[in-house]
């Protein structure tokens, strides 16, 4: 396949990543090729972190943060900050999925985020999360799964059966949006699936899942089924991501909100260290915050309203007059991304303030505040843009449309400033979006020059 470097990589990394889990795992391979150190929250770390250094944490899997101190460092120093998330909205198995009607095996779902849920229907479909697992000894340990082939669908109803389906699909989410898993005869059919002597223990699952789906995850795990004592676990689609359109101008993927902006903050700061100047390096620590949650408004210990960023930063300047300081010379870059004009439906933009894909980065302006700029951080953005030569545009929702949010407002109350940016896309929210190929450089540069260029920038512009 040909087309852009830097969105063939991005392929890659959200065909890897099917969960949060899987795209935190897979931007720490990413770090530690690049040499980061991890670090755990619940050390000290003043005899580990280093002037010169690069480290990542994780929390419950589902968080990522990484940052590199320049050589300068001290306490008080600036954090120059992209901040993204890595959820996206899906389907995920109930703690009870265990369901058969008209003998079908079914596996009961709930809806997490605001899915535009009728693209899920007739995809092929399959599972990935995270499994706790026991070991022969009596250890537990939590690991990641993917099951690569297609093994649940949700079908439509033929329109020989409802005439009003072209004009007005509308399902139950409860009782028409469960997923197919096979047929009961099959599972009769399998031998000894699921026959457990635990069944009655409080931590036993074998009771509230199809003998087959226990079976089935635990040959990917290499356990016997009776070892999985709980899991986590989400539908995804099978299809691949790939590059589209006459000369590969569009990338065709799912949970581009908000991987395409994820991965590009992993790349951005792992192509960073190594840079030729990395070692003399003076500016501010640079830093990446990857968040969970966002889908369904950031509340859980590793969302961006948690204390994952506030933590770090006060790790690193632990009195309040150097913590002072660190928020006043800061920066955030909240990376979420953006709406693209319709052909189809060009209304739907403010006449002046319609993103193309392709176009560059978008700066998000909302006067409600849904995003976080304003006009010294778009400033800043665009004078970061210019030292890479690249394009800006320029987004702010209709008047008579209610706007969006992203993990920006919510960071801002720490007291750095925050400017919302995004690059633009079709069918957000759909399990199968479009977005532009050439994008994800642009996007890159972007974080690029923030990483190599804010602190010197800072000093050029005077705002109390």
């Amino acid at each position: 396949m040909h087309g852009p470097e830097a969105a063939l990589r991005f392929l890659t990394f959200v065909n890897a990543s099917p969960t949060p889990f899987h795209a935190v795992q897979n931007g720490i391979a990413r770090l530690e090729k690049a040499g980061f150190q991890k670090v755990l929250e619940k050390d000290a770390w003043e005899d580990t972190i280093k002037p010169g250094g690069k480290y990542y944490f994780s929390r419950n899997q589902a968080a990522l943060v990484a940052f590199t101190l320049p050589n300068n460092w001290k306490q008080g120093a600036g954090v120059s900050i992209v901040a993204t998330h890595v959820d996206s909205p899906n389907l995920k198995v109930r703690p009870v999925s265990k369901r058969s009607k008209e003998d079908y095996l079914q596996v009961g779902v709930e809806t997490y985020g605001g899915g535009l849920w009728h693209t899920w229907f007739d995809r092929d479909l399959s599972v990935a999360g995270r499994v706790v697992t026991s070991t022969l000894d009596g250890d537990f340990k939590s690991r990641l799964v993917k099951i690569d082939k297609p093994i649940l669908r949700i079908p439509t109803l033929a329109p020989h059966l409802d005439r009003s389906v072209n004009t007005s699909f509308v399902f139950n989410k409860e009782t028409e949006f469960v997923p197919i898993l096979g047929q009961i005869a099959a599972q009769l059919n399998d031998s000894g699936a699921g026959k457990n002597s635990d069944s009655k223990k409080a931590s036993s699952v074998q009771d509230n899942h199809h003998p087959a789906l226990l079976s089935l995850l635990a040959n990917e795990l290499s356990v016997a089924p009776e070892q999985i004592h709980d899991f986590e676990l989400s539908l995804f689609d099978t299809q691949p991501a790939v590059l589209g359109g006459l000369n590969n101008e569009f990338v065709f993927s799912p949970r581009m909100d908000n991987q395409y902006s994820s991965f590009c903050a992993v790349e951005a700061l792992a192509q960073s260290v190594s840079a030729p100047n990395f070692s003399t390096f003076e500016g501010n620590v640079n830093c990446i915050a990857l968040f969970n949650h966002e889908e369904i408004g950031s509340v859980s210990t590793s969302g961006a309203d948690s204390s994952l960023l506030p933590s770090l930063i006060n790790r690193l300047s632990p009195t309040p007059g150097t913590l002072a300081q660190s928020v006043s010379k800061s920066f955030l870059v909240s990376a979420d991304m953006g709406h693209a004009v319709h052909p189809n439906y060009t209304s739907k933009h403010e006449d002046n303030h319609k993103p193309m894909m392709n176009g560059g980065v978008v700066i998000k302006t909302n006067a409600k505040q849904r995003y976080a700029s304003d006009a010294v951080g778009s400033f800043l953005v665009k004078q970061l843009l210019e030292r890479k030569g690249g394009n800006v545009q320029e987004f702010e929702v209709r008047n008579d449309m209610e706007c969006g949010s992203t993990v920006g407002p919510m960071l801002s109350k720490m007291g750095v400033r925050t400017c919302d940016v995004g690059c633009a896309m079709l069918s957000m929210h759909s399990i199968r979006e479009t977005a532009g190929s050439h994008d994800v450089q642009h996007y890159i540069d972007l974080f690029r020059s923030l990483f190599d260029n804010y602190a010197e920038l800072h000093q050029s512009v005077a705002v109390d």
